[in-house]
């Protein structure tokens, strides 16, 4: 058993994935053992071949995986150009069908490739015995395409402790003296085509930085930002693309380097045919770009413009493009909405038009250049409404800017081009932009990405990450459940913020960095901190001698404790870490924080200032003290590695008057009160949830029975919502249920009076992704009949007019959606509440049983028993 102990051990120290094993093929191991090979020993690497015909993507990989064995073993490896100058261990990476050397193992039958050849971005890595003459053991990395050869050398690169993070967090790598690889051979590859991230509403933090540090948003920049795409099996970028920006005409290296790297290269949703925006509004000179955004009056131009784009995708001269995927129809000016006399006819003209265009400059069929149609916002109500796509364009359907997926396929899943999801971590617009720290949680991420994957979502999944900094913790998780969805089941989803803990920090503070990190995005998911200000949550009752903080104190009390516990982590971390776990963990967590601290001083002080209460003066130095603090905190991230990272957190988060950010941050007003001497001491009851009299409250995973049916079974997810966690019926996406199926929960409650009972359900926020506008869930008491309750959210992407646009605009704003349900004549005494599943995506997170009638809250009643923060 000491070998394999050793192997373990190694694995938590390696902060590998905690499904491998030195039992499995091809894992990661301290020492050696019968077959295995030594990638790294006396902290000397095996030598590196790539054959000098490697594709250019290839060789870039290759050198970041010999930088990466030098950042472990202290050496850099040898690089041989063919196998008669290797000697011992020896690392061969190549294409399938491209690389003479693995293919020559193939035949020799000392590779077995059975199953890579023309699959996806696939990969094998094989441990060969005695492969050439003079090399014992060889290490191959073989992939069936040029980027499954790129994913098979970073998988093993983050295995031996290189984090994908290493350059964009300041991840450290940890140095080791022996690193072996078990025998055997593993395959591996994508389960969803097109994987990636979109750079968004990059002023002022991204652009400032990227200004400062590169001159601007140059390839210079971009190459870490493909490296870093690549290091988490992506494969898609959308580019920065904010006036004046032009990812292919500011800097035509870019797209030279992206594909060079392996990286798809895309547009956004709102420009089409490899255009950026702003191209549109330069060189008007020429009489091809400027005009009338407007198909029916300038269709010349715009066709002409669109050509322009294509020939310049095509551009690469060897007759084949820089690889893309093409983005199809039209929006208006500025990612603005169409205008409402648009036609679906004139669309699909548009897309026709454009398609014949790409056959035209490429020489190909339309159907073999990849290309997408994004559903966003109001272009979804087009093909809802019978609007033609092309079989072979991927379908892109889109969340509602807050997390919420809005449509899924409902038919033609097996069309050639298949449907995607284009979601989102950071959003400019209303009812309120969100754009300076992480706010999502990695638990709602999963239940609707796990859900659109479910329902035929596996084309593509892009998601908007803003300035990429702030949410790199909900992007690392998004990335490798993309890769693969099925292995990202609820359990790995229970996993992973340990797994990430402890691959960026190692083992000893990986449980405590875990719960900090999951306890912040649960936290700050409540309220986006762009919506929070000093009437966002209730103070308690009176001004009495010892304040009451009421349901805002609890939080900030919440808040002081997170704070509390990063530090005392950050103590217990080596000093070499403390760069990273300041962007990861403490920045974020201090500064929000801070923001809760500043809005419950200015509350204070104006409620106390009000009554002329001296007491207010107090708040105010401290709402103004806490102001002061939000900038140095922002400066101290600045400063971080000598100022690498100098201008990402520029974006304004306080002073906000409407949807859109300030151009400066504005501290709140406060005011002073007149005062004869010393103010009286400022004293706090203990902080404390509140509870309902005459209420009982419940987290929806403490039920007291489930009743499982249908081939669907309840599920807890921890931290899944504003509290306790929630429950969802698993797998997802399966059809509606009814009472007769029999699905439900049961809570076991006792009411002290005969009278009318009101059932409050409180919801996670989600949308009938199946085109209507409804979810229904039932509810009853005892043997009762039961009641349907119909949720109805509505995005509203222009004007709100509709209540169920106002709903859904109170509950992207709460991150709650609460329905009732009352019954009358209830007997006191026992009763159970059932909650009865009828349609998919409906998740519940609380459980409010009231007896008469329940005072404000944001959070509703905490349960008894969970009062106390």
């Amino acid at each position: 058993m000491k070998p394999l102990l050793t192997c373990l051990a190694l694995i938590a120290a390696l902060a590998a994935p905690a499904a491998l094993a030195c039992t499995t093929p091809v894992s990661v191991c301290a020492h050696g053992a019968k077959g295995s090979f030594a990638l790294i020993e006396d902290g000397r690497p095996a030598a590196l071949l790539v054959e000098a015909s490697a594709d250019p993507a290839v060789r870039h990989a290759a050198d970041g995986f010999a930088a990466d064995l030098e950042r472990v073993g202290g050496q850099a490896p040898q690089r041989v150009g063919d196998t008669g100058a290797a000697r011992g261990a020896l690392v061969v990476v190549g294409v399938l069908g491209d690389s003479p050397l693995i293919d020559a193992l193939v035949r020799a039958g000392k590779l077995d490739a059975d199953g890579l050849a023309g699959q996806w971005e696939a990969y094998r890595q094989a441990v060969v015995e005695h492969p050439w003459p003079g090399v014992e053991r060889a290490l191959v990395v073989a992939g069936a395409d040029r980027r499954g050869a790129v994913f098979g050398l970073y998988d093993l690169s983050e295995k031996i402790g290189v984090s994908p993070w290493h350059w964009f967090a300041d991840v450290p790598v940890q140095r080791r003296s022996g690193v072996y690889l078990t025998a055997g051979a593993r395959h591996d590859q994508p389960k969803v085509k097109y994987r990636g991230f979109f750079i968004n509403d990059e002023e002022p933090a991204f652009g400032t930085w990227a200004r400062k540090r590169f001159g601007g948003i140059n390839s210079a920049m971009y190459a870490h930002v493909f490296e870093l795409l690549l290091r988490l099996k992506g494969n898609y970028l959308w580019p920065a693309m904010w006036t004046p920006k032009a990812f292919n005409d500011d800097d035509p290296q870019n797209m030279v380097l992206a594909d060079a790297m392996g990286v798809v290269m895309g547009t956004t949703h709102h420009e089409p045919m490899m255009r950026a925006h702003d191209e549109w509004h330069r060189n008007t000179g020429g009489g091809v770009t400027g005009g009338r955004w407007d198909y029916a009056s300038n269709g010349e131009n715009l066709r002409a413009f669109w050509r322009g784009g294509i020939e310049r995708m095509m551009s690469r001269g060897d007759g084949r493009p820089y690889e893309s995927v093409v983005s199809l129809g039209m929006r208006g000016d500025g990612d603005e909405a169409m205008s409402e006399g648009t036609a679906t006819r004139l669309l699909e003209t548009i897309v026709a038009d454009q398609r014949r265009i790409l056959e035209e400059a490429t020489g190909r069929p339309a159907t073999e250049t990849p290309q997408v149609w994004a559903l966003y916002k109001e272009v979804q109500d087009y093909y809802d409404h019978g609007m033609t796509v092309p079989d072979d364009v991927i379908l892109l359907f889109a969340d509602d800017n807050w997390g919420q997926v809005r449509r899924l396929p409902t038919k033609d899943f097996d069309r050639p081009g298949g449907f995607g999801v284009y979601y989102h971590f950071d959003y400019v617009g209303g009812p309120r932009n969100y754009k300076w720290l992480n706010t999502t949680q990695v638990e709602k991420t999963w239940q609707q990405m796990d859900l659109s994957y479910r329902r035929g979502a596996r084309a593509m999944w892009i998601v908007n990450v803003g300035d990429i900094k702030p949410v790199e913790y909900p992007l690392d998780f998004f990335m490798k459940h993309a890769w693969d969805p099925e292995a990202m089941d609820a359990d790995a989803l229970r996993r992973f913020p340990r797994e990430w803990a402890r691959a960026s920090f190692g083992e000893e503070q990986a449980e405590a960095i875990a719960d900090l990190v999951t306890r912040f995005s649960q936290y700050s998911a409540r309220r986006k901190p762009e919506l929070i200000d000093a009437g966002s949550f209730p103070l308690g009752e009176g001004i009495g001698e010892e304040l009451d903080g009421g349901e805002f104190g609890a939080m900030v009390a919440e808040w002081d404790a997170l704070e509390a516990q990063a530090l005392r982590v950050k103590a217990a971390l080596p000093a070499g870490h403390h760069d990273a776990y300041f962007q990861l963990v403490e920045h974020p967590v201090i500064a929000m924080a801070n923001l809760y601290r500043l809005y419950y001083a200015v509350a204070w002080n104006r409620r106390l200032a009000a009554a002329g209460d001296a007491r207010a003066n107090v708040f105010a130095e401290r709402a103004r003290a806490a102001f002061a603090r939000d900038e140095a905190i922002s400066a101290q991230y600045h400063a971080l590695n000598g100022g690498k990272w100098d201008g990402m957190m520029l974006q304004t988060h306080i002073g906000y008057t409407n949807w859109q950010q300030p151009e400066k941050q504005v501290m709140p007003e406060v005011k002073r009160v007149r005062a004869t001497g010393a103010a009286p001491p400022v004293r706090f009851r203990p902080a404390a949830f509140p509870v309902a009299p005459g209420a009982t409250a419940f987290e929806a995973p403490h039920y007291a029975r489930k009743v499982d049916a249908a081939g669907l079974r309840w599920h807890a997810i921890a931290h899944l919502g504003r509290t306790g966690g929630a429950v969802v019926a698993l797998p997802q996406g399966r059809p509606a249920t009814t009472v007769e199926d029999g699905m439900r929960l049961e809570y076991d409650v006792t009411t002290a009076g005969s009278g009318d009972l009101a059932v409050q359900l409180y919801l996670v926020p989600t949308l009938d992704v199946d085109g209507g506008d409804r979810l229904r869930v039932g509810v009853s008491i005892d043997d009762g009949p039961v009641q349907v309750l119909t949720d109805s959210l509505v995005p509203a992407p222009t004007d709100t007019t509709l209540q169920a646009q106002r709903d859904w605009n109170a509950a992207v704003e709460d991150n709650a959606r609460m329905i009732q349900a009352r019954f009358a004549g209830v007997p006191a005494g026992r009763h159970a509440v059932k909650i009865w599943r009828l349609d998919d995506n409906v998740v519940l997170q609380k459980l409010v049983v009231a007896e008469g009638p329940l005072p404000p809250t944001y959070l509703g009643p905490a349960p008894q028993a969970a009062a106390a923060p």
